[in-house]
């Protein structure tokens, strides 16, 4: 929608003004905080003209305007086309952050307190992942226990029951093989496969290598932790406190780690800074939340996002930059790990 640089400035003007006081923005408001060059009057014709064009919204209780989800979304891409980044994330220790896993959490948690609302952060596939160590422990003689620990920090246990005992020698041997072949490989990948076929094994070793296999599929190893959060709580007080409907249903979807990663499905498959404002969301217990995303990884490829979620009057600018550095970071972080 092109608008005259006037409108432009006047509906920026706006709303910022809502983002900070949440209250409705009027001509003598503006006049007196802006400095916009034009009479009240003025300002009076040209609120009207973006309230035509469905940017502003005339609330009856007052005559001041307020943003609505297109004036939202005309507002903050002319923020992105800027590519303005003045704040950047609460920075996290590396040094202390050892593991892939907790720095994800330490994201999360220095974005929800720099831009106090919900801060998401999606951990990378196991696909990307590689093998650190590997234990096979006999539990009892039919049982076998493996564990697996990758380079994100992330450690799997799956238990396996064989119909005859197991010779713990065997055990220990594959255990050393497995240590040997599998350190610093990625899984799902056709070198691991080969390692479980290969000629060099004898029979018992084969069939014991082919039981314990799914232990090492990456889909196998997911599990509920699939996405750090930060803020919750601060998120659902905020919309609580703006009157947002549907908060228990949006509150069962936080819950469920699933639907936090649905939401993020689309952003993993686009470049730059992914924004859903309002209706733009597909949920109705979402409609009066936006959504800013970025994701991180290696070069042309992403393996996960980093995302704040808040109530559609939140400070974008501030979000964005925030966002963006803490993927920046995240990718530094990935490229020193693999």
């Amino acid at each position: 929608m092109a608008l005259k640089p006037r409108q432009e400035s006047i509906l920026r003007s706006v709303v910022e003004e809502y983002i900070a006081s949440g209250a409705p923005v009027g001509s003598r408001r503006l006049s007196q905080t802006r400095h916009l060059g034009v009479a009240p009057s003025t300002i009076r014709n040209e609120l009207a003209v973006l309230e035509d064009e469905g940017l502003l919204a005339h609330p009856h209780t007052s005559a001041g305007r307020v943003p609505t989800d297109d004036g939202y979304r005309h507002y903050v891409d002319a923020l992105v086309r800027e590519r303005r980044q003045d704040v950047a994330p609460a920075p996290t220790d590396e040094r202390e952050v050892g593991e892939l896993d907790e720095a994800l959490r330490e994201t999360a948690d220095a974005l929800s307190r720099v831009t106090e609302l919900l801060a998401i952060v999606s951990t990378p596939s196991l696909t990307f992942a590689t093998v650190r160590h590997v234990e096979v422990l006999a539990l009892q003689p039919h049982l076998i226990m493996v564990v697996v620990i990758v380079s994100t920090g992330r450690v799997a246990k799956r238990v396996f029951r064989f119909a005859r005992p197991v010779d713990e020698g065997l055990a220990d041997a594959m255990r050393a093989y497995l240590n040997e072949r599998l350190t610093g490989q990625r899984l799902g990948t056709r070198v691991v496969e080969s390692i479980f076929t290969s000629p060099d094994l004898g029979d018992s070793e084969r069939e014991f290598l082919a039981a314990i296999r799914p232990a090492f599929d990456p889909a196998g190893m997911l599990d509920p932790e699939t996405v750090h959060m930060g803020g919750t709580s601060r998120f659902l007080e905020t919309l609580s406190a703006q009157g947002a409907p549907h908060l228990d249903e949006l509150v069962d979807l936080l819950e469920e780690r699933f639907n936090l990663l649905e939401l993020l499905y689309d952003a993993l498959h686009q470049d730059g800074v992914y924004l859903r404002i309002g209706h733009e969301m597909s949920r109705p217990s979402l409609q009066t939340c936006a959504l800013v995303a970025a994701n991180y990884g290696f070069a042309n490829r992403n393996i996960g996002t980093v995302s704040v979620l808040g109530p559609t009057r939140m400070d974008y600018q501030r979000v964005i930059g925030a966002v963006r550095a803490s993927a920046d970071d995240l990718s530094s972080l990935i490229e020193e790990l693999w």
